[in-house]
Order: C-alpha cells, then structure tokens, then sequence
C-alpha cells in the first residue's frame, strides 16, 4: 500500500485537454484564457475585479502595495499560517506584528484583536493593513473585523488561500464585502488548481489598477495612465515599479477547466469530513470546529490530540502515521516561533493559544479523490496510535 497523502489534486481528462488545447494555440504565456479565468473567479465570487498571478505570495504582495504599506507602516496578521502572509509585508518595507487565534476555529481572533487595538490606538502605532488568514478553508469573523476596520481606519486583506468555494453569512468567500482585497491560492493541495497560482480580487478599481501594474513591472499601455501621448501601437510607459508575477495561458487553462468542479469538490470533502467526524468521535481529539455562518472550503482537516490521554508524545504520533503510511502534516508552525521572526525580536510565550494550538495539531488526510477504503486506512491507524 502507497503513502496517502494529506492532500493532492484532482486532474481529470477534461483539465488535460484544455491544458494542450492552449499548448496548441498562438498563446503560451498572455492570451484569451487569463482573462476568462480572472472572469470565472470574479463571476463565482460576486466581484468587479479578479487578478491572477504566479502565486498566492505574489497576490499578498501586491494586495500590500495597492494598499500602500510601506516603511514605518505596521501589518498584523496571525501566527498560525503559512510564513507568506507574513512576509508580505516585509517585502514593502513594513513591520509584522500578530494577534492570537481563537481558541476554537484557529482564526485570528476578533476580540483579541480590538483589544490590541484599542492599545495600539493608546500608543500610537495601529496597523496600516490586517490580514486574517482562513485556516483550513472556514472564514474569520469577518463582520467583526469589517468593524473595526471602520473604526480603527486600518485596511482589510482576506488571505483565503484555503478557501475558495466556502461561504460566510450565505455569501461567497471573495466578495469583499468585508475587506478591501481577497488572496487566493491554487497550489496543488489546494481546492482547485493551476499547478502554482494565484488570484487578487477586490471590488475597487483603482486597487485593481494599481495591482495589475505590480504584477507585469509596472508597465502600462493605457493612454490615460501615461505621462504623454503613446509615440505609436507599439508604445508601452513603465509607470511604477513592479514585478514579473502574471500567470501563464497554460495554468489559467487549468483553472477554467478546475472551476467547473469546483463547487463538486467543496462537497465532496465536506462528505469526508463529515465521515471523519462519526468515525472520530471517541477517540482523544478535539474535532475541527464550524462557526455559525460558515461552509468552509475545507481545505484542511485539522485534529488536536490530548496529550495527557494518550501514551505518546506529539511527534510520536505524527511518525506512527508516517510510518504506516498516512501522509499526515502540521499546519502550522507558528510564524513567530521562526528563527528570521525570533531575529526580529519575537519569542515564545508571545501568544499562547497559537503555541499550545501547534503542540497538538496534526492534519489528517482530506482530498477530494480521497476514497473511503483510504479514510478507513486513515482512521484505522490513528486509531492504533492513540490506543
């Protein structure tokens, strides 16, 4: 029996065709389909603009610079994510600071975060821009923090690489009703994917502008955003100083191709889950939690093992796995906790909940071709480990 892993894509002969239609085609690189993908996604979404782009780190970077943050400026966002939406910040010049997660959803928590800024407000040093991070696919509290945005005055990027196709008050995650810019992401692990990519959304069109200028160098062949006339058809102005982050015709194609399932594949592991759920109940664990309000996209299936119940240590039940071939992971090491952070003058203790989150997490297989036999295999092994 192979390793089943904790996630991977789901590539069907549809995705392939449309995949060599475009290698059979005049474009490679920018053509017809990026744009129809950036529709597809704006469509699904409810929302004006859709960029997309190489990666979901290059939509955070550019979502910062559209908002101007810059040096002096102050980004807070969540320890427990991937180090990207930290490291947006710093790529503009800015400084990171973080709030700690809800004990229950492992979101960045809403009420830890006003009374950071309530404090904040005290010295003199509130956040330019807030990025909440939907772990595992399920949406923060986003009307809280549409809240404070308004009183705070502070910008709102949704990093929801994990969470395209889930819902939050009955509205697609990606509207913006919330935040000013969305993130997300179609890694392979992801709910759909373009092999690596990225999507920016936002209902604003002068931060769409700005982003499309950051993601191809920050050159224009729009009259109006030129200093003078264009010298011909040919003529192009660099403007601004951007980056080489577009995405390919060949990964928007798989992306066109991959939207058609989406909303097939957000439920099959809700099925998974659900399963997981019944099958998981009386064992040591503490199960993912759902907000009311929220259909996650589900990303991820996230257990916390109690310890003090069971006869091995954390990373002895992440190797029992491991070694019986469950591809299980740990999502994730607390940003704070990194040594780049730790130089930056963060340490351990800073914010609790996040350290005591990863002392006892471990994701569990969740894919939507994953099988039921293979959940069983899942199931039954932890099961063995936590005995």
């Amino acid at each position: 029996m192979g390793t089943i892993p904790y996630g991977r894509q789901d590539i069907s002969e549809d995705d392939i065709a449309a995949v060599v239609a475009v290698l059979r085609s005049d474009f490679l690189t920018q053509g017809p389909v990026v744009p129809a993908f950036e529709k597809s996604i704006a469509d699904y979404c409810g929302v004006a603009h859709a960029l997309a782009v190489n990666s979901a780190t290059s939509a955070l970077h550019i979502a910062c610079l559209a908002l101007g943050v810059g040096p002096g400026d102050l980004v807070w966002t969540t320890p427990v994510t991937f180090v990207a939406s930290a490291n947006c910040a710093l790529y503009c010049g800015a400084a990171v600071d973080f709030v700690d997660i809800d004990p229950h959803t492992y979101n960045l928590d809403a009420v830890a975060l006003a009374a950071k800024l309530a404090d904040a407000k005290v010295a003199g040093r509130l956040p330019k821009v807030v990025i909440p991070v939907h772990l595992c696919g399920q949406s923060c509290d986003m009307a809280a923090i549409h809240a404070l945005a308004l009183e705070y005055g502070f910008g709102v990027i949704e990093d929801a690489s994990h969470a395209i196709g889930g819902r939050y008050l009955g509205e697609p995650i990606g509207n913006c009703r919330y935040s000013d810019i969305t993130v997300f992401s179609f890694h392979p692990v992801k709910i759909i994917t373009t092999a690596e990519g990225g999507m920016a959304v936002t209902g604003r069109a002068d931060l769409a502008a700005a982003m499309a200028l950051s993601r191809s160098h920050g050159i224009t062949r729009e009259p109006a955003q030129m200093s003078h006339a264009p010298d011909g058809p040919w003529y192009y102005q660099q403007v601004a100083l951007g980056f080489n982050y577009r995405m390919t015709e060949l990964q928007a194609a798989l992306g066109v191709s991959q939207m058609g399932r989406l909303d097939e594949f957000v439920a099959q592991r809700h099925r998974l889950a659900r399963r997981y759920d019944t099958l998981l109940q009386a064992l040591p664990l503490t199960l993912p939690f759902q907000r009311e309000g929220t259909y996650s996209g589900l990303h991820l299936y996230v257990v916390r093992l109690h310890l003090a119940d069971i006869g091995r240590t954390h990373l002895q039940v992440f190797e029992f796995l491991r070694e019986r071939g469950i591809g299980v992971n740990v999502h994730y090491i607390p940003v704070h906790t990194q040594p780049y952070y730790r130089q930056l003058g963060f340490t351990a203790g800073q914010f609790p909940q996040s350290e005591r989150y990863y002392a006892e997490a471990i994701s569990l297989p969740l894919y939507s071709g994953l099988s039921f036999g293979d959940q069983d295999r899942v199931v039954a092994a932890l099961k063995e480990a936590l005995s």
